[in-house]
């Protein structure tokens, strides 16, 4: 999975993607291609513990 800081030309890749919001953290989902997936953000919010 590749972490991009903006996913504007991963979700074109392919007509399969699509963009799924998850837990605070933007994903690109692809189920025919899965090496297109990818994930942006969600740094910020890491829990201390």
């Amino acid at each position: 999975m590749q972490v991009l800081s903006s996913l504007k030309e991963a979700k074109n890749r392919h007509r399969d993607c699509q963009i799924v919001r998850r837990r605070g953290r933007i994903y690109v989902i692809c189920k025919s291609n899965p090496r297109f997936k990818a994930r942006q953000g969600g740094a910020k919010n890491k829990r201390k513990g």
